[in-house]
């Protein structure tokens, strides 16, 4: 396997050795069964684009973060039939992990591309959590009769894994049995309002072994409008990144994906807030990594 670089290296146009990397961003435009608003296809590319206009220098970490080494892979595009697409990714993943040293960064697409990713990760860590920040629980087995829904990116994995979810306020009657019942623990986002006892229990349910999947309606809308299928409520910038750096900071990140962005024409907003997300999440790998 060898990663090809993509024509939009995030940040910056320098390409750099995939083998010296220490973050790997991987842009995955994937959408087949978006269920309301449409466009997750084009979000890594409107992510990509917009990291044009991040400042090198992170004003919180006060560093130029970018000097750790970040690699962005071409496009991983669904050119097949759903099932193929599942089986592909899954082996492109566990390449990615077992060749490259570099922590591997996910763009979607919907939600659904997470039970793609996931498993690579469960068979490499042991004890592996999942930390869920989403406004749905994604936990239905099944949606409109497929089972690789974005209503269902987490289900497979709660089967298997401690998941921990946060931003939760849009359960469905026929998931809702599996809210803090067995690998699951569900904060749901009205229950949970004082910011800094939620980062208390979320350290203390997770393990040491952390993957992160971001569903960018986690955050209140004001805060990332462009999304398919929006809630009201949610959590603002600074609390969420309040969260995500105690989370980063105490455990072990072994990869993140953020999905869902849905760009809108005229408003650039979610994918710069996006591309600043996810140079603020290096940043906070690259401090408790030592890297900075």
């Amino acid at each position: 396997m060898k990663l090809i670089p993509n024509r939009l290296q995030f940040l910056i146009d320098e390409v750099i050795d995939p083998q010296k990397a220490s973050f790997i961003i991987v842009p995955i435009p994937y959408e087949h069964t978006t269920s309301y608003g449409k466009g997750t296809k084009n979000g890594p590319k409107s992510i990509l684009k917009s990291s044009y206009q991040l400042e090198l220098w992170d004003e919180e970490i006060k560093k130029d973060i970018y000097k750790v080494g970040i690699f962005t892979a071409d496009y991983f595009n669904h050119i097949k039939s759903e099932k193929v697409f599942f089986r592909e990714i899954g082996r492109f993943v566990d390449d990615l992990i077992s060749i490259y040293r570099g922590i591997p960064i996910f763009i979607g697409g919907e939600h659904s591309i997470t039970q793609g990713l996931v498993p690579s990760f469960e068979k490499k860590y042991e004890n592996l959590s999942i930390l869920h920040f989403d406004a749905h629980a994604d936990l239905r087995d099944e949606y409109e009769g497929n089972p690789h829904s974005h209503a269902s990116a987490l289900y497979p994995a709660s089967l298997r894994s401690k998941i921990v979810q946060i931003g939760i306020r849009s359960v469905a009657t026929e998931e809702k049995h599996l809210i803090n019942t067995g690998n699951v623990k569900t904060f749901l986002m009205h229950e949970c309002l004082d910011v800094d006892k939620l980062i208390e229990d979320v350290v203390e349910e997770l393990s040491n072994n952390v993957y992160l999947t971001i569903d960018v309606d986690g955050f209140d809308p004001s805060v990332m409008p462009a999304t398919g299928t929006p809630q009201p409520g949610g959590f603002s910038w600074y609390d969420a990144l309040k969260i995500f750096k105690a989370v980063c900071m105490n455990k072990n990140i072994v990869g993140f994906d953020i999905v869902e962005v849905s760009p809108i024409k005229g408003s650039n907003i979610t994918e710069f807030n996006s591309a600043k997300l996810i140079y603020r999440l290096i940043g906070y790998i690259s401090l408790r990594k030592g890297l900075l």
